[in-house]
């Protein structure tokens, strides 16, 4: 299976004061109406950044998202689950299309993505799955052997059974007022297949691996029902609102380059660091990459041929403000500013702290910076010295 980032109405940026100030609530604009509900009429787009980096095509600065940018590391974002099951939050437009605006009102990302969870589509082929406290997504009956895959349905009316996540775009689309773009996405097969028989998450992925040896038609029997769900899910995402789709395989690192062949490939790819080729030619315009990827080996390697994301650790945002902006500058000066869309190697952290949260602003000016001749732009000579980048 192969999912394209989409993009559509493309306009200018806005400055960032307007940006934030614009972002409307669904609650405040009473947004829950049926007339705003309908994927029609939206917005126009404003800032295409985010669109045109993922083609290839030149921008003012490098485009800026963060993984999991809507999460526990918000005070607000906590405040507005007290008290709710996961999956029901992730059952409510509403609720899904606040969390989607939050960080955007305080940091000047060019994109949101969907408030939502990979684990929507075992949901939906008839799985129960829970997020337990202190433990996290837990199957109660997964799939232990091949006679459990006459459990799931057979045919999977997407509409019904994930309706709520078209919603929850339509509504977020409406939201944004035209500020910045709009990122579906989904789980690849692999992962939700790991999930749906390891249980939960796993440090080995044994049960999983075992099926793909000992099981090689139900495995691909699952994989094939998945991926036919995963196809309607992210069509129907597109119709919605959703202006790019991201497609996450986070074990891919579990599989080797053999056992990878029959595995659908994805735009973020966790530890697939060995597939990189196969990826850039996988007919996706943009490969993530995580923090383990040299950027300058990765362009080699992908010869231009995608647009890359990433790549920065996580954990960086620990340091301080000064080492924050030496690593934003070395990684910005070795992706270059095409065909380039700033993000980290992985989600933020729920221990994070959002008052200390540099990197879009650093990202946005660094490139700008990048960008401009040493004769055009004095201040270049005041970008900081490496002294905090970890060799």
């Amino acid at each position: 299976m192969t999912v394209e980032v989409l993009q559509v109405e493309t306009g200018s940026r806005e400055t960032e004061s307007s940006f934030r100030e614009g972002l409307s609530s669904p609650r405040n604009n009473d947004m829950s109406k049926d007339n705003l509900i309908l994927p029609k009429d939206f917005p126009e787009l404003q800032n295409d950044t985010f669109l045109r980096a993922a083609r290839g095509e030149e921008t003012e600065h490098v485009p800026v998202w963060c993984m999991r940018q809507a999460g526990r590391y918000l005070p607000e974002f906590r405040e507005s689950r007290a008290g709710k099951d996961f999956f029901e939050t992730c059952r409510s437009p509403e609720t899904c299309c606040e969390l989607t605006l939050q960080p955007l009102r305080r940091f000047p990302f060019d994109a949101a993505i969907i408030f939502s969870d990979i684990l929507v589509v075992p949901q939906a082929l008839g799985m129960d799955v829970q997020m337990v406290a202190g433990k996290g997504p837990t199957f109660p009956e997964p799939l232990k052997e091949p006679e459990d895959l006459q459990r799931l349905r057979v045919k999977v009316d997407v509409n019904a059974e994930l309706g709520y996540v078209f919603k929850a775009i339509t509504l977020t689309r409406h939201g944004t007022e035209g500020k910045v773009p709009l990122i579906g996405f989904t789980g690849a097969p692999w992962t939700l297949m790991s999930y749906m028989i390891e249980g939960g998450g796993s440090s080995t992925h044994s049960k999983a691996k075992r099926w793909l040896y000992r099981h090689p038609e139900a495995s691909h029997m699952l994989l094939k029902m998945l991926t036919d769900v995963i196809v309607e899910y992210l069509l129907g995402q597109v119709a919605a609102g959703a202006q790019a789709l991201q497609v996450f395989e986070s074990h891919a690192g579990i599989l080797g380059p053999e056992e990878g062949q029959d595995v659908p490939m994805i735009v973020f790819a966790k530890d697939a660091h060995y597939a990189l080729e196969d990826l850039s030619q996988s007919h996706y315009e943009v490969v993530g990459l995580d923090w383990t990827i040299d950027p300058r080996s990765a362009r080699e390697r992908t010869r231009g041929k995608v647009s890359l994301q990433g790549n920065m650790d996580p954990c960086a945002l620990y340091a301080p403000k000064e080492c924050i902006s030496d690593i934003v500058k070395k990684m910005l000066e070795g992706f270059g500013t095409r065909g380039y869309i700033a993000n980290l190697g992985h989600g933020l952290y729920p221990d994070m702290d959002p008052e200390n949260s540099f990197f879009p602003g650093y990202c946005t000016t660094y490139s700008e910076l990048i960008q401009t001749k040493p004769e055009e732009n004095p201040d270049m000579d005041q970008v900081p010295q490496e002294k905090c980048v970890p060799e």
